[in-house]
């Protein structure tokens, strides 16, 4: 269950970044910031809310990891344009991570079951996609979010096809939650011929 869960995550996160990113390219960058922003703001402003509510005798000291928190978060969403640059980059180094682990998750397949070299293909093209965002900074930032969204939209569903295709067919090992029964009448019928 967990395999399943943690290939559905994935395949879900880069869906929905991937249609953020074609639909709205322009401003995509900007409001990821700003999310990220508010993501920082919110525990921050909570943390240091809480220290003034409490009485003198309980406040031991400051807390400074929720100032510097309440800090970033407001130069994520004051300056949102500086950091969407920075965004390209992450976004193409994990479009380059995912290329690689589908790449790597296909070799490993091929340990229980055949891989048509046409799988590896949009792998590939993942990859390079990725090092075209990392290797192409002068590039104009809308065109790159759209091919990054393009790529993460390509990427969720090769994952869920592959998924499909493989993952589901893996052989479990004997005594495992899921496994065929069959290793188990295997060692019944062995004992049958034994006593024979």
């Amino acid at each position: 269950m967990k395999g399943i869960s943690n290939s559905f995550l994935r395949t879900i996160c880069a869906l929905i970044i991937g249609l953020v990113l074609v639909m709205f390219p322009n401003e995509a960058g900007d409001y990821f910031v700003i999310t990220i922003g508010v993501i920082f703001l919110i525990p921050a402003l909570l943390s240091i809310i809480g220290y003034f509510a409490m009485s003198a005798e309980e406040r031991r000291r400051l807390p400074i990891e929720g100032i510097g928190s309440l800090l970033f978060g407001l130069w994520l969403v004051i300056m949102p344009g500086f950091f969407a640059d920075l965004l390209t980059f992450v976004l193409g180094f994990i479009l380059v991570l995912g290329g690689v682990q589908q790449i790597a998750s296909l070799s490993a397949a091929r340990r229980w079951m055949p891989v048509r070299v046409g799988f590896y293909i949009i792998p590939v093209l993942i990859l390079i996609a990725g090092l075209i965002a990392l290797f192409n900074p002068t590039g104009v930032r809308s065109t790159a979010f759209i091919i990054i969204g393009i790529t993460s939209i390509v990427y969720a569903v090769s994952e869920l096809i592959n998924w499909f295709t493989f993952t589901r067919k893996r052989p479990k090992a004997p005594g495992t939650p899921g496994a065929s029964s069959k290793a188990v009448d295997n060692i019944e019928d062995a004992e049958i011929i034994e006593d024979k």
